[in-house]
């Protein structure tokens, strides 16, 4: 009898999981291919690939010096572009869904509302994959034309930058999900900013004599995410070592910041009141 119990509750476990899976996947799948038809992606996307094909032609201007023009500007565009895709595309999600009120309809199914901003959330993930895939492809497309050719290094670089790119997705997520699409892609906007130049202001807040200004910059520091840790394009272009350790802390660092704005989102989010 132990046993069948057993056999019966695995077999429960087992049967929701494919539920839960099964809706999260399907959300995720209907986000992509919303996202997709976003002619803002578009715009972005052939303006970035336009801008990594002319860093080719500064080259033969004899303007930057060699091919670490294209590496730098290709991870640039990469990066500040697929930042854009996150913050304007992302901060519309659940919005578009709340104004066109199909959000009623998907919530009075058996969808909880983690799964369906989870759901949200991986959507918009598979999007930017594809756009930074085509982004780096077109790159490396340039760079065969160059001295320096097929450099598989520069995929370290890559890697960082979409990690950066999913937390500021879950951060814009985090303030669509109480504010308007405005505020959030402003806020999101300066997290992005701010989150650069952290330790610049932790560094010139120690140098302030005021206690109050030590106090804030410090708190800045050590509570908002510090995006250097993505940002390893200097070591790239120059061909400088990136050791796996420091891609492993970076990434996790990432997925560590990604949980708590993703977790905030949710306690936002299942409270409001759509009514």
């Amino acid at each position: 009898m132990w046993r069948i119990s057993a056999d019966l509750r695995c077999f429960s476990v087992d049967l929701l999981l494919n539920n839960y899976m099964h809706k999260l996947l399907a959300i995720a799948h209907n986000t992509f291919k919303e996202t997709i038809r976003d002619r803002i992606l578009y715009n972005i996307l052939i303006f970035s690939i336009l801008l990594i094909a002319f860093s080719h032609f500064l080259i033969a201007l004899d303007i930057g010096g060699d091919e670490k023009i294209v590496v730098d500007l290709s991870l640039a565009c990469i990066s500040i572009f697929g930042v854009l895709i996150a913050i304007f595309i992302g901060i519309g999600l659940v919005y578009k869904e709340i104004e066109k009120r199909t959000i009623y309809t998907i919530l009075s199914k058996p969808v909880s509302r983690p799964v369906f901003l989870l759901g949200k959330y991986l959507g918009l993930l598979m999007t930017l994959l594809v756009n930074v895939a085509i982004m780096t492809a077109v790159m490396y497309a340039v760079l065969a034309f160059t001295r320096r050719g097929i450099d598989l290094s520069i995929l370290k670089a890559v890697f960082l930058i979409y990690i950066e790119l999913m937390l500021i997705t879950a951060i814009s997520f985090f303030f669509s999900s109480f504010t308007t699409p405005t505020m959030a892609a402003i806020f999101s906007l300066s997290f992005f900013i701010i989150g650069h130049v952290t330790e610049t202001l932790e560094v010139l807040g120690q140098k302030s004599g005021v206690a109050s200004v030590k106090y804030l910059t410090s708190g800045i520091y050590h509570v908002l995410p510090d995006l250097n840790y993505f940002n390893i394009r200097a070591e790239i272009v120059h061909s400088l070592p990136v050791t796996i350790k420091q891609i492993w802390f970076s990434a996790m660092y990432g997925v560590f910041y990604i949980a708590i704005f993703y977790f905030l989102a949710i306690m936002i989010f299942s409270r409001k009141d759509f009514k």
